[in-house]
C-alpha cells in the first residue's frame, strides 16, 4: 500500500512540473535572444545582432500565436452547442507567415547582411525547445521522476 501511495505522489510530482514546460519554453526564448543577440553583436556586429533580434521577436510572437490557434482550434473542437465560424482562426494562422515574409522583406531591403541573423533568430522555439530537454533529463535523472 505504501509503494502504491509513493508512485502516486512521483506521478503527481512529474505532472506538476511537466505543466510547466510551456512557461519554462518561453523563458528560455527569452534568455537565448538576450545571450545570442549580445553574441552576434560582439561578433559580427550591429547590423547581424538586429537581424537577430528581430528573428528572435517574429519567432517569439509566432510561438505565441501558435499556442493561441492550437487552444482556440481545440476549444472549438471540444465545444458544444452552436458553431462558430473558424475564420478567424485561420486568419491569424496566416498572418503569422505574412509577419515573417514583411520582416524577412525589410530587413533584406534595409541591409542583407542582417538577414543571416533574422533567419537564425527563426530558430529560437527550435533552441528553447532544446534547453528543455536538457532541463527535463536533468530533472529526470536528480529527482527521478
Amino acid at each position: 500500500m505504501e509503494l502504491e501511495s509513493e508512485n502516486s505522489g512521483k506521478k503527481g510530482d512529474a505532472d506538476s512540473f511537466y505543466s510547466g514546460a510551456l512557461d519554462r519554453i518561453r523563458l528560455f526564448m527569452i534568455v537565448v535572444t538576450m545571450a545570442a543577440t549580445a553574441g552576434a553583436w560582439l561578433r559580427f556586429g550591429w547590423r547581424s545582432a538586429l537581424g537577430l533580434a528581430c528573428g528572435c521577436a517574429v519567432a517569439y510572437l509566432n510561438f505565441y500565436w501558435l499556442k493561441r490557434v492550437v487552444i482556440g482550434l481545440a476549444d472549438r473542437i471540444t465545444e458544444s452547442g452552436t458553431k462558430k465560424s473558424g475564420k478567424g482562426i485561420v486568419l491569424r494562422f496566416l498572418l503569422r507567415y505574412f509577419l515573417m515574409a514583411l520582416v524577412a522583406y525589410a530587413i533584406l531591403s534595409v541591409s542583407p547582411a542582417s538577414l543571416y541573423g533574422l533567419l537564425v533568430g527563426l530558430f529560437l522555439p527550435v533552441a528553447a525547445v532544446a534547453c528543455e530537454a536538457a532541463y527535463e533529463t536533468y530533472v529526470a535523472l536528480a529527482r527521478g521522476i
